[in-house]
């Protein structure tokens, strides 16, 4: 070994180097090289080896000493010694590391299409739970103010993503029986399992505590307008003798009455006390295998959430993230990079340049979703490009301003009466969730047992022509439900969705591209919307003349009104304002749409 230093005691140099330590800490660089320098030629006579000099080093540093004890500490050691400066190193360091933390507001909230889910959704952030909790406690209550538009006989799909980690998608809807499709296209529900899958990986309040505004609900609730409306059309289609509840006398409920579902309150009290088992594999499955056409034990017990890498894609400097196939999120993202070749941005909204671009877009992910779209559990050679911009700024190229892009075909299928709910949560961490439930149309197949509605999810496997979408057992179909989250560098801004059956994807592409082209968010779910069925225009507010005829001479055969009030939705947005750290909301009036957040300041 090479010696290096020649110091004479070990005592007195621990106490020189504990000296120059302090000198150290103090940033006095040349007094150290000089105290140095005269300590190497005052103390001689004994050498240690480089590693004996690197142990007395580290011990001299130290504050006082710890071997035997062999001195007391010196009076220059007192209490009062400032700090030394390699803490202001850590807390720039400190200040660098929150310097990089994204801007999440103080603040949390809830948007849901019913004010009692929003209350439900809010009572749990409050208490301390999470945007995950949140969102499953809204579920469940809206699942009981909205009947006729999802709940526990249905299923759903939801996407969360928590500030700094990837994102997740949850596909809890309905897969094909056993014993195949039944003549009522009921589908064995997932919603309970979906909530329960939910909680376990991201959850944090008490089952239990998520469950009791529902079940408060189920035992006493005001019908909304828009229950009462659903009850008066749906008259003809349901068991009204088996709803004395909703139709006391053969009479349907009206706005403003109260509502008692007891039955529905046993079944939530079950599913609180005994979780997914009591659904899946005990008393409610018993009961569904017994009275609901085609499905069983067997087709109850086995199944399984679907848990996936939701499907990604550039817009507007944005990252849109949407469920993967058998859902349309690859498809609003395409249309949003077709759009944007386009020079969505700078179109202002509902323009005529606005709506062509948009329709385009859409006839063109219609295609890919009819002819392309399926179950990834099922289908090997699906095409993962579709959200390409490069390909996409190539299929932009193929719209005209002037003329309409061919059909492939006639649309394949019917969507007379969809519905879903749709709920965006965002918690005080900036953790988002968006969440799209449904029964597929209203009142699902109209089948009711144990206090719920059942789902006639498998309709949707007449989407499509191709083997990509065809029916067997554990299979999910292609749908429309359309949950969305937009992040930028920083994380997660915004979660968006609504109901509307075939309509969510163009209706989403309407307000994300206004939105990111500078629109306020309350703005862009309010203005109106547009939507295209094979080539006639649906306008929610008719055009003035000029606008009419040139919207006719590009090609489209007929500009009409739509059917109902509903048949544009309820989007339920959140987004972060990074600029001011908002958290900001809108609430769709058409609808009993509602939005609240609350500061944690």
């Amino acid at each position: 070994m090479i010696s290096i230093f020649p110091f004479s005691s070990y005592k007195s140099i621990q106490e020189d180097l504990r000296e120059y330590c302090f000198i150290i800490a103090k940033g006095g660089v040349l007094v150290i090289l000089n105290m140095i320098y005269s300590t190497f030629h005052r103390h001689t006579g004994f050498v240690f080896s480089v590693i004996a000099t690197v142990s007395f080093v580290l011990s001299g540093c130290t504050s006082e000493e710890e071997t035997d004890n062999e001195t007391e500490p010196s009076e220059t050691q007192d209490q009062n010694v400032t700090p030394p400066d390699d803490q202001n190193v850590d807390d720039e360091i400190d200040n660098e590391s929150e310097d990089d933390e994204p801007d999440i507001p103080a603040a949390y909230g809830v948007s849901a299409g019913h004010p009692e889910a929003v209350d439900a959704g809010m009572e749990v952030l409050e208490n301390g739970g999470n945007a995950a909790d949140a969102a499953i406690a809204a579920a469940y209550a809206i699942s009981v103010v909205e009947p006729f538009a999802s709940g526990i006989g249905g299923g759903g799909v939801g996407l969360i993503q928590e500030q700094g980690q990837e994102p997740q998608a949850y596909d809890y809807r309905e897969v094909v029986p056993e014993e195949g499709i039944p003549a009522s296209d009921i589908g064995v529900p997932g919603f309970v399992a979906g909530m329960m899958e939910l909680h376990k990986g991201h959850g944090m309040a008490d089952w239990q505590d998520l469950m009791d505004p529902s079940i408060d609900l189920a035992e006493s609730a005001e019908v909304s307008e828009t229950l009462a409306q659903q009850l008066q059309s749906a008259q003809d289609r349901l068991p009204t003798e088996q709803l004395e509840h909703f139709y006391p006398g053969g009479v349907p409920l009206e706005e403003g009455a109260n509502l008692e579902q007891p039955e529905l309150a046993d079944t939530l009290r079950e599913i609180r006390d005994r979780g997914g088992e009591a659904f899946y594999e005990e008393d409610i499955g018993e009961a569904l295998a017994a009275e609901i056409e085609g499905l069983n034990m067997n087709s109850l017990s086995d199944y399984n959430v679907g848990q996936y890498d939701p499907v990604t894609g550039e817009f507007a400097g944005y990252e849109v993230i949407g469920a993967p196939q058998p859902l349309p999120g690859t498809s609003v993202i395409q249309m949003l990079q077709i759009s944007e070749e386009r020079d969505i941005l700078e179109e202002e909204r509902n323009s005529t340049a606005f709506i062509h671009d948009i329709a385009m877009s859409w006839r063109l992910a219609q295609q890919f979703i009819e002819a392309d779209f399926g179950d990834p559990d099922f289908v090997d050679d699906l095409d993962d490009n579709i959200n390409d911009p490069e390909r996409n700024a190539v299929w932009a190229e193929e719209i005209s301003s002037d003329s309409l892009l061919p059909m492939d075909a006639e649309q394949s299928y019917e969507d007379a009466d969809p519905n879903t709910t749709h709920i965006t949560v965002v918690d005080d961490d900036g953790t988002v969730v968006s969440m799209t439930n449904t029964l597929t149309d209203f009142w699902g197949a109209g089948e009711y047992t144990e206090g719920f509605f059942l789902n006639n999810q498998m309709a949707r496997f007449s989407i499509g022509e191709g083997e990509e979408n065809e029916p067997e057992p554990g299979r999910r179909s292609v749908t429309w439900s359309s949950p969305l989250i937009v992040a930028d560098e920083e994380g997660p801004v915004m979660g968006i969705g609504s109901p509307g059956g075939e309509r969510i994807p163009i209706m989403l592409t309407q307000v994300v591209a206004d939105w990111a082209g500078g629109t306020d968010l309350d703005e862009s779910v309010e203005a109106q919307r547009f939507h295209l069925d094979e080539n006639e225009l649906i306008m929610e507010e008719a055009p003035d003349p000029d606008q009419r005829d040139a919207l006719l001479d590009i090609g489209y055969s007929e500009i009409r009104e739509p059917p109902t009030q509903l048949y544009f939705g309820s989007i339920q947005a959140l987004a972060i304002d990074r600029e001011t750290d908002e958290l900001l909301g809108a609430t769709d009036q058409r609808r009993e749409g509602d939005w609240r957040m609350e500061t944690t300041d």
